[in-house]
């Protein structure tokens, strides 16, 4: 895979809650420098009216990091965002309804997030399951609930939960158990290009990283 390659499935991101409006504007010169697909901020610094996008997609986060809002809560502030200008949406899933099996309520969850970013007009919905601090068992079910919402995608990791980040076996099994056609977010603890290269060889589609130069620079 080729520098180039890899830039475009990277979500340049910036989600340090003590970030300001120069480090955003910094984040998306670098993404512009670096080409990659996207950057990813935090919902409060949209909209970027004032930023030179050029090709860059905006991404932000809905219920982030612990998925413990009420289900209204996530819905009004993904539908804000996509108001605001984001055209994908990172929304962490309930991940007390997924210990304790409720899959309908997480079914119902991503369905309602899923109809105020509209597929009909391009927007992207992921869903961040952290799969670090799941079973195989419930990764599965997690992925299913997704991809029967109707998500776009199914995304590992918030990067700030500490069971842990991305790896090369939660890809494997969210790519299998979604199939071909649905997008598999890597993120986590992504720093090097040996590191982003194996999470697309186990089915990554898209890599959310902050430190995206440092990984470029090792292809």
């Amino acid at each position: 895979m080729s520098r180039s390659d890899l830039a475009k499935i990277i979500d340049h991101t910036l989600l340090k809650p003590e970030a300001t409006r120069d480090d955003v504007a910094k984040l998306v010169a670098e993404a512009r420098e670096l080409d990659v697909y996207a950057v990813c901020i935090s919902p409060n610094m949209l909209p970027l009216d004032d930023m030179e996008l050029d090709h860059v997609v905006v991404a932000t986060v809905c219920g982030f990091p612990s998925g413990s809002h009420e289900r209204s809560v996530k819905v009004y502030e993904a539908e804000e965002a996509v108001a605001h200008g984001a055209q994908e949406i990172d929304m962490v899933l309930n991940l007390s309804a997924v210990k304790d099996g409720r899959w309908q309520d997480v079914h119902a969850e991503i369905a309602a997030v899923r109809e105020v970013v509209p597929a009909a007009e391009e927007r992207v919905l992921k869903v961040i399951i952290e799969s670090a601090a799941l079973s195989e068992s419930e990764i599965i079910s997690a992925c299913r609930a997704a991809a029967d919402a109707q998500a776009d995608f199914v995304k590992t990791s918030t990067g700030f939960n500490p069971a842990g980040g991305a790896s090369v076996a939660a890809v494997q099994l969210m790519r299998e158990t979604v199939g071909p056609d649905m997008g598999v977010k890597a993120s986590g603890g992504i720093r090097s290009a040996e590191t982003a290269l194996a999470l697309v060889r186990a089915g990554a589609t898209r890599l959310g990283l902050s430190a995206s130069a440092d990984v470029l620079s090792g292809l």
